[in-house]
């Protein structure tokens, strides 16, 4: 961080030398955290201040320029990002097994879904997950097109000069190959590569990578492709994306078959593995194995093998039902913990964190750790002062396992989560049959304000490049934001903005540029941007699908205030919601300044309507609410309901007179007598089939 010292004109010449080469060697490590790295160790706003500064001094004193000059290194700091690229085929993420009985619940829950006997064993494609980057390779008429990052899943970055200089990425396809393919894959770097790499580094003086993962991912993200081309970077491909030959493949097996035979390497060992039992034998082996495999992995992924079966049963949220990633258990070590801070979060939540003495964790300097809960430090007892054993879950997020009660230092004291909120001093109430305890300043607290903004920005809401969570506290803490609305007004402040220090013309064009860039939302983003507790990215979808655009939501949310109201029915029958999400929701409308909020980013935004998918416009099932009771006989009512919404339809939990369909199976009960009493159209399992045109 710059800080206010001597202007440059009262500057010696061997003070500014000394400054400009303490700047440069300041402005190289911290290019190297955030371009290579793909972790920034400072914010945007303090790294301009080093430029600034430097260009100042550099300026004033040409002659004394460093011979690592910033403002002569090409692709240092680039002025701009990679162009965008929408993907066609969304690229999900997986879901996570950290213990036995997750993969198990798994495998149980796709026999259940196919509607398949408990005793059955179906075949499915066990292989390595390799801890890299994820990437997608377009290929039009055999030749690479364009390769691109995951990104949110729908857009990613343009990374195709970088993709090029790889050598395990094919650039014309073997035949033969369709007019239009899209391959998915991870790029890594070996773990030999990268201690080489590491080595000639800190030869050269320069700062280290933290693991392969985090050089591989800054590598293939340098706007100079010669770094890339520089860096020993790989390639594994192991799934198709846009593509027009599903049909010639019948199992995860061909696709891997066809994916060696256009010439991209795999990640071996892979398997084929029948039941749980072979699964799981799979996994010891390779954990077994993980520290002698030529990559970093960091856990294995089951893929259901037939391919007829994975499109029935489809994707949940963000994530396919048909696969799973099992992760290792994390790795361990002790540390001392020297303080329990508590943050608060947007919903109000008091998350007692722990302050430590920085150590490596599976190859990431950790210094602090999440407590969960009041309830948590109770059972485990932990103090301040303890030495404690921590882990990251999910190789992630790290937390305290326990504490090593032998080197408890004397006179530490049982420590207890304060009753008022260390933000704003309201009271903190526990809730009956919670375990968090909640700050009550809702709105005045400056702590759930600047959080709820950091989730509105946040990647999986409105994704807003520069709105990171330091700049969010800045313009909120300076009143240039108060409410999410604000941020789409910011451009009335430009001249403002690029006074403040550290900020300059290039940074704020850049950042008002990515706000413009999401004025348009889709309808679920919006839902789940607002921030309403329990309403994560599923849920906002479900609303999104039943409600289909902004207005009709908001209003039918208004008048479900009302307990009794038809609107307030509505809500609760939606399949998952029930009435403790429908209340949070309600209670979410009930707060004018939350009708605000949203009529103020409606006058600002276009949000667009929910858009069925593509099977569902010529369904006879398109804009119809269905309900599902009893027992079907060829397939479950999981798989029904998910077919029935892939078609355009609603699916409710309970029959009102707003219901189209109730479809029965065995034992259907007390729906099917309301339904018939309201006249709402009973089907049995073969008229749904023949209406859903299941074969």
């Amino acid at each position: 961080m710059v800080k206010k010292t001597v202007p440059t004109n009262q500057l010696t010449d061997i003070e500014a030398a000394a400054e400009l080469a303490d700047l440069a060697r300041q402005i190289a490590r911290h290019d190297v955290a955030y371009h290579q790295k793909d972790a920034p160790e400072i914010s945007d706003a303090d790294y301009d201040k080093l430029r600034i500064r430097y260009k100042k001094l550099a300026e004033e004193f040409p002659h004394l320029r460093p011979a690592n000059d910033p403002e002569a290194r090409v692709g240092a700091a680039p002025a701009t990002g990679f162009g965008k690229v929408t993907h066609a085929v969304p690229m999900l993420s997986l879901a996570n097994a950290f213990e036995d009985e997750d993969a198990k619940d798994f495998v149980e829950r796709i026999l259940k879904f196919l509607h398949l006997p408990d005793d059955s064993m179906p075949e499915f494609l066990a292989e390595p997950k390799i801890d890299g980057l994820s990437c997608s390779l377009r290929y039009e008429r055999g030749m690479l097109a364009i390769g691109a990052t995951r990104g949110d899943g729908t857009t990613g970055e343009n990374i195709t000069a970088n993709v090029l200089t790889i050598r395990d990425v094919p650039k014309r396809l073997q035949e033969p190959f369709p007019d239009v393919l899209e391959i998915r894959g991870e790029i890594y770097m070996n773990r030999e590569d990268f201690l080489k790499l590491n080595a000639e580094r800190e030869k050269e003086g320069e700062d280290i990578f933290a693991n392969p993962r985090n050089a591989a991912a800054g590598s293939v993200r340098q706007l100079d492709s010669s770094i890339s081309a520089s860096r020993p970077l790989r390639f594994f491909a192991y799934a198709l994306g846009e593509n027009k030959m599903t049909a010639d493949f019948k199992t995860q097996a061909d696709i891997r078959n066809a994916l060696q035979h256009w010439g991209f390497q795999l990640n071996e060992p892979s398997r084929l593995c029948k039941g749980i039992g072979d699964l799981l034998a799979y996994y010891r082996d390779i954990e077994s194995k993980r520290h002698s495999l030529p990559f970093d992995i960091d856990g294995v992924v089951y893929k259901l093998n037939r391919l007829d079966w994975q499109e029935r049963l489809g994707f949940v949220s963000r994530s396919p039902r048909w696969a799973i990633a099992h992760k290792f258990a994390p790795e361990q070590a002790e540390t001392k913990l020297n303080d329990i801070v508590i943050q608060v979060g947007r919903t109000g939540a008091l998350t007692p964190v722990a302050e430590l003495e920085p150590v490596t964790v599976g190859g990431v300097v950790v210094s602090r750790a999440t407590l969960h809960n009041e309830d948590e430090i109770a059972r485990k007892d932990i103090r301040i002062g303890d030495v404690v054993r921590i882990q990251r879950a999910g190789d992630v997020i790290p937390q305290v396992v326990e504490v090593d009660l032998k080197q408890r230092p004397r006179n530490t004291k049982v420590f207890k989560v304060p009753d008022h909120c260390p933000e704003c001093g309201s009271l903190a109430v526990r809730e009956e049959g919670l375990a968090v305890r909640r700050c009550t300043g809702g709105l005045i607290c400056p702590a759930q304000a600047v959080e709820r903004l950091r989730h509105f920005t946040s990647r999986t809401a409105f994704n807003i490049e520069g709105l990171g969570d330091q700049r969010v506290r800045e313009l909120w803490q300076d009143k240039f934001i108060r409410s999410p609305a604000d941020i789409f007004r910011l451009k009335d402040h430009q001249d403002s903005l690029v006074k403040r220090e550290g900020w300059g013309n290039k940074s704020v064009e850049k950042l008002l540029a990515a706000i413009e860039a999401r004025r348009t939302i889709a309808f679920d983003r919006f839902i789940y941007a607002l921030g309403i507790r329990q309403v994560g990215e599923a849920t906002a979808m479900l609303l999104a699908r039943h409600y289909m655009n902004l207005p009709s939501w908001r209003d039918a949310m208004i008048e479900a205030r009302d307990s009794e109201s038809v609107a307030r029915r509505d809500l609760e029958s939606i399949d998952q919601i029930g009435p403790l999400i429908a209340q949070d929701i309600v209670e979410f409308f009930e707060e004018p300044h939350n009708l605000k909020v949203i009529s103020d980013l409606t006058s600002l935004l276009t949000v667009e309507a929910y858009q069925k998918p593509a099977s569902a416009s010529s369904s006879a099932l398109a804009g119809k609410t269905v309900v599902f009771t009893g027992t079907l006989a060829t397939m479950s009512r999981a798989e029904a309901k998910a077919k029935a919404e892939s078609l355009g339809a609603k699916v409710a939990s309970s029959v009102s007179s707003k219901t189209d369909y109730v479809v029965i199976g065995e034992d259907a009960g007390s729906k099917a007598d309301k339904a018939r009493a309201l006249g709402v159209k009973v089907l049995d399992e073969a008229a749904w089939k023949s209406l859903a045109e299941v074969r």
